[in-house]
């Protein structure tokens, strides 16, 4: 029963570190994207004008 308990928490543990890793690439991803998005249509107008 112990070994379970600690394979299960093992698990559990590589679980949300990796999840952990994922939401931060995720977030890092969505930044960059608003940013690029914001400096090309910057750009954009400054084409128009």
């Amino acid at each position: 029963m112990i070994a379970f308990v600690n394979a299960f928490l093992s698990y559990l543990l590589l679980f949300v570190i990796m999840a952990a890793i994922v939401g931060t690439g995720i977030l890092i991803g969505t930044t960059l994207r608003r940013r690029k998005n914001l400096k090309a249509a910057g750009e954009a107008e400054g084409k128009e004008e």
